[in-house]
């Protein structure tokens, strides 16, 4: 019992006491408008946006490096602007689409870096007792996409 008292003593004495005080912060003013909105996005030092791509869904920042699956009729070069964009943010504020942003108000454009293809898969098939052997190997093509800027218009 004593060693359980001396070191209360002790920490009452040596631990400084952290009081639960609240931070003072300029209470941020939600926009009204959704140019209001995209302005105060753009403001902001990093953005992002989440486009629909090849049928699925992906977070994308400019600079990004992304991989899909084969599209057909492009080349290397080419440059895709993508319309299906759900949602655009920022570290303090995010536009939701309903379900997508209408295409006036944000363009992002997507540069075609290579098409290539991923690691070799192998399917081994076989029925036992019957010397059915069958080995079958793929690989699956993929399309390397550069992210571009995201550009915002104040226009719908």
């Amino acid at each position: 019992m004593a060693a359980s008292w001396h070191i209360r003593n002790w920490l009452s004495h040596h631990v400084r006491r952290v009081t639960a005080t609240r931070a003072i912060h300029a209470q941020s003013v939600l926009p009204g408008t959704t140019s209001a909105a995209l302005q105060a996005i753009r403001t902001q030092p990093s953005q992002y946006i989440v486009a629909s791509l090849v049928g699925r869904k992906f977070i994308l920042t400019p600079r990004d490096l992304l991989t899909v699956p084969h599209i057909k009729d492009v080349n290397v070069g080419d440059v895709l602007v993508l319309k299906d964009i759900h949602e655009v943010g920022s570290r303090d504020y995010t536009l939701r689409g309903d379900p997508l942003i209408p295409t006036g108000r944000v363009k992002v454009e997507a540069t075609v870096v290579e098409h290539t293809k991923g690691a070799m898969e192998v399917v081994f098939k076989k029925k036992r007792r019957k010397g059915y052997q069958k080995t079958i190997k793929n690989k699956h093509p993929y399309t390397r996409l550069r992210i571009g800027s995201i550009q915002f218009s104040d226009s719908p």
